[in-house]
């Protein structure tokens, strides 16, 4: 009987497309298959299969099955969930799950084999040679490195055919976790959590819980007993997804010394062929604990039994370009279509968690005391007001003395400024222009290390003028404001001695080098560290007994309804590297608003206060977690076709009870990449379906070619 088969392609297109399966083909859900696509010929998956007789219109057929292994039925319902959610294409999503097969798997391994023929003259090191070539198949450096000879030796008898060529698969294993190790000594809060989470576990089925614990109180070490847990279940897969790919290599660490073998790592910085290896490994089953960025949710699954968000609060977790989603959000769901535990650990929780812990939807695990004799270091505020720092410096005369009783104690200091380069604007003394990305509203950063202006939202980047492009002033264009690269100038000009170093995503270009400073680091040899927010999070310093964060009202500007949550949860997260171990530590906060809400809960550790004053303005707004917002952004080169399609957007917006729609407006970058920008807000009360009114609303006006129109549900960004 013939079929046809309802194949999605990873592409932006709005639906799968029908195909004819040919005879024999014997095609399932989840199969890749080659279809013909206009001229071309590509992959897509098959996402349904019907009966095709009394069909009235002609199919071309699939072209063939491709033999990967097919996406498992969870990962096909996640994926369209995924689309209707972010009220996205579902081809987009799609491409995030076939991302590992992009390249193609690793070529074979060259290898060297004895042909059974003899040299016509034999040497000593050839027959060293013969002897490391019997029964092994070793490429050529490998067995002229076992022979201990030169590589001229080895393909001498090659020359003479007395080894050959042969071609071997690379093993695509991955070690497998040893569940009998022992476990570290649990704390009685660490316990009584492990024994919670044992039970989900055991209990089977969809559940949620959130682990609320102060930094240093030992979340890691309860996630994994947790992981132990659930792969007491021989065919069990676990995936912990962590915000910044500076902390992979740390958390690698501790599961290798948790279960004797490195879990399988997903992110940018790994290499296309290992992504390859991974994927299939993921698909197969073999890859039983993944460690990696939010596009692991993606991944092929087989049996995914528990998933862990690590800092399930971080802003990180947010995909803002291409397909957009909230990774958090999105891990729940993944758990709630495979059936399997959900984790969500961090010190400072996000309010929507926090809501649903409060509301019961999630078990709340609490550890409110740090691991061993550690305690939760002082927090000081520098009102700048009345201590300011000499003209010209960021450091105030209290820091400067707190470091200094630091560094005479042998401790460790650690300045934290959440801005890479050396100065977030450039201007030109002369005329005031101020130097900004071509076609875009952002400004240039300057890099001293490298001598560029650099635009961090386009990656445009330039040569650092002698002259203003604006005016023609000679050497009239000045730095304002203070990046990281300028306050390690400040550090090393006060304290020469001291050996200092920048933590950012601008001198730790890769995982390796995260590793490796955080390695220098915790060996002692760098005595300051300035630093981002790559490393406010997660890494454990044993010797660093000070914080002193430099501009504590930085993320309070800009307006946005998370600018108190996220200051509170980064200046905390910034704070609690601080006596990690039997030392104890202090934090100083650098302020111009010293009696800012956000400020006063730091001072007094009051997490509760801040929560609930928090809570309560977002409950008074309708405000998530209480209602829901979703945006719109539109974008065009030209403005006139721009301000008509939005004002024709605005003209169709549906009527629906309890949804407010504010807009458009000018964002506030309103030129990217010569693209102009509006935006809408759109706010609805946590009743109302706000995907399919988005949906809806999209629907109703036409997108000219020129028009790009974006939909982002629960944004972040307000810019």
């Amino acid at each position: 009987m013939p079929r046809i088969a309802s194949v999605l392609l990873p592409m932006p297109l709005p639906e799968a497309f029908d195909y004819a399966e040919p005879e024999g083909l014997d095609l399932n859900l989840g199969d890749h298959v080659a279809v013909p696509l206009g001229p071309r010929v590509i992959r897509g998956v098959v996402t349904g299969l019907r009966d095709g007789t009394g069909g009235n219109r002609p199919l071309k057929a699939v072209q063939g099955k491709l033999d990967d292994p097919p996406l498992p039925p969870g990962v096909l319902n996640f994926v369209e969930w995924a689309a209707r959610y972010s009220v996205d294409l579902p081809g987009w999503p799609l491409a995030m799950a076939l991302r590992g097969l992009r390249h193609p798997p690793p070529k074979p391994d060259k290898v060297l084999v004895l042909t059974g023929a003899q040299p016509a003259r034999m040497t000593p090191a050839r027959l060293k040679v013969l002897a490391a070539a019997e029964g092994q198949k070793l490429s050529s450096s490998a067995l002229a490195s076992a022979a201990g000879v030169s590589a001229g030796v080895v393909k001498g008898l090659v020359d003479e055919g007395v080894l050959a060529a042969d071609f071997v698969e690379p093993d695509r294993g991955l070690p497998q976790p040893d569940l009998s190790l022992p476990p570290r000594t649990l704390n009685p809060g660490q316990a009584a959590c492990v024994e919670v989470l044992t039970a989900m576990l055991d209990a089977g089925g969809f559940q949620a819980a959130l682990l609320d614990g102060v930094t240093g109180s030992g979340k890691t070490e309860v996630y994994l007993e947790s992981v132990a847990a659930a792969l007491k279940d021989p065919e069990a897969q676990v995936l912990i997804l962590l915000p910044e790919i500076a902390l992979t290599q740390a958390v690698l660490a501790r599961f290798e010394q948790r279960f004797g073998a490195l879990p399988a790592e997903w992110h940018s910085g790994v290499s296309p062929p290992r992504r390859r290896q991974v994927w299939e490994a993921v698909a197969s089953g073999n890859a039983r604990i993944v460690v990696g960025a939010r596009s692991a949710l993606f991944l092929p699954f087989r049996k995914l039994r528990l998933i862990v968000v690590d800092e399930e609060h971080d802003s990180s977790f947010k995909q803002e370009e291409g397909f957009i989603y909230q990774a958090r959000d999105l891990a729940v769901a993944r758990a709630k279509i495979e059936g399997a535990t959900v984790l969500l650990a961090s010190a400072t929780p996000s309010l929507e968690s926090l809501f649903n812990a409060q509301t019961g939807r999630y078990r709340w695990l609490r550890l409110s005391a740090r691991h061993g004799a550690a305690q939760l270091p002082d927090i000081g505020l520098v009102d700048m007001r009345q201590t300011p720092p000499e003209p010209g410096r960021w450091l105030s005369p209290p820091l400067i003395k707190a470091m200094a009783v630091t560094l005479q104690r042998g401790e460790q200091a650690m300045l934290f400024l959440n801005r890479r380069g050396y100065a977030p604007l450039v201007l030109c003394k002369a005329c005031g222009e101020k130097m900004k990305s071509p076609d875009t509203d952002s400004w240039l950063v300057e890099h001293r290390y490298t001598g560029r202006l650099v635009c961090h939202l386009t990656g445009f980047s330039m040569k650092k003028p002698d002259t203003c492009p604006h005016c023609g002033a000679k050497d009239s264009l000045v730095s304002i404001g203070p990046g990281v690269e300028r306050v390690e100038e400040e550090a090393r000009h006060i304290f020469p001695d001291a050996r200092v170093a920048v933590f950012s995503s601008d001198t730790v270009m890769d995982a390796e080098a995260a590793k490796a400073l955080v390695a220098t680091m915790a060996a002692g040899e760098i005595d300051i560290l300035v630093a981002t927010q790559a490393a406010a999070k997660g890494h454990n310093f044993p010797n660093l007994t000070l914080v002193g964060v430099v501009d504590a009202d930085l993320s309070l500007r800009g307006g946005d309804l998370r600018a108190g949550e996220r200051t509170f949860q980064l200046l905390a997260q910034a704070a609690g590297r601080a006596g990690r171990h039997e030392k104890p530590g202090r934090a100083l906060l650098q302020t111009y608003s010293p009696d800012h809400a956000v400020m006063q809960a730091l001072a007094a550790q009051d997490r509760d206060a801040f929560i609930e004053a928090e809570m309560g303005m977002r409950q008074d707004a309708g405000l998530p977690p209480f209602g829901r917002l979703a945006a719109v952004i539109a974008s065009g080169p030209d403005g006139a076709a721009l301000d008509a399609y939005v004002e024709a957007l605005a003209a169709v917006i549906p009527n629906a009870e309890g949804v407010e729609v504010f807009g458009p407006a000018d964002a506030p970058l309103a030129l990217v990449r010569g693209r102009r920008r509006k935006r809408f807000l759109v706010r609805a009360e946590r009743k109302v379906d706000l995907q399919g009114f988005m949906a809806a609303w999209r629907a109703r006006a036409k997108v000219p070619n020129s028009v790009r129109v974006v939909i982002d549900v629960d944004p972040y960004s307000f810019l």
